[in-house]
Parts: structure tokens; C-alpha cells; sequence
């Protein structure tokens, strides 16, 4: 009977990882510096740079606007700002704050998210 209630659980807990990750992949999509050069530059779309505004002063994607994600109060502001129904890119410095920002994003409804995963230092690399 144990190992019933075991195998269950089991099911059940993996059931639920491979929901979240469909739904993930279905909202979510990491890209590289081709496809920010392809899609992004120069056109009217959603760039936000998560990092902190002193980071951003230092350099930054052409149009991006700074929504500094350790400030998780003013950041959550700053993204009712978006259109949820477009597609939203971000990047961080190397790929772990986008990665969460767009977690956040995707908690609040926004359809496509694009996370930059190389980030700034992808960026500026020849």
C-alpha cells in the first residue's frame, strides 16, 4: 500500500513539473543577440533591461527602458505599463535576473516573453 501512495504521489508531483514546463515553453522563449538584431532593433517592440539604473547608465540596448528588478515593488508598477497581448523581450547582465523577470511576467499574463539569456555582456561581446 506504501508503495502505492508513493507511486502516486510521484505521478501526481510530475504530472504538475511537466504542466508547468509546458506552459512555460508555450510563454517563454530564451533567444540569443541574432534574434534581438532580427526583431528587435529597430523596431517597435517591448525591450526592457532589468538591471539596476546605474548598469543601465553604463550602457544599455538601443531603446530598452530600465525596469530594475531589485526593486520588486517599483518593477511591478513599471510592467503594468506593457501590453500583455505583445511580446515583451528582456535582458539582465548575463541571463539569471531575465530569467526571473520573465517568470514574473508570465505569472501576470503577459502571452510572449522573450528572455535575452546572453544579456548585456552578450551584447557588447565582438
Amino acid at each position: 500500500m506504501k508503495q502505492l501512495i508513493k507511486w502516486v504521489f510521484f505521478l501526481a508531483v510530475f504530472a504538475n513539473v511537466a504542466s508547468c514546463q509546458s506552459q512555460q515553453d508555450k510563454t517563454i522563449t530564451k533567444v540569443d543577440k541574432q534574434v534581438i538584431k532580427s526583431e528587435v532593433i529597430g523596431k517597435e517592440v517591448q525591450l526592457v533591461d532589468v538591471r539596476t539604473p546605474g548598469e543601465y547608465k553604463a550602457g544599455h540596448i538601443d531603446h530598452a527602458v530600465n525596469f530594475d528588478l531589485s526593486n520588486q515593488s517599483g518593477f511591478l508598477k513599471q510592467i503594468e505599463t506593457l501590453d500583455k497581448n505583445e511580446p515583451v523581450y528582456v535582458y539582465c547582465l548575463v541571463g539569471s535576473r531575465s530569467a526571473y523577470a520573465a517568470k514574473i511576467l508570465q505569472d501576470k499574463g503577459f502571452t510572449k516573453v522573450f528572455d535575452y539569456s546572453g544579456g548585456y555582456s552578450d551584447w557588447v561581446r565582438n
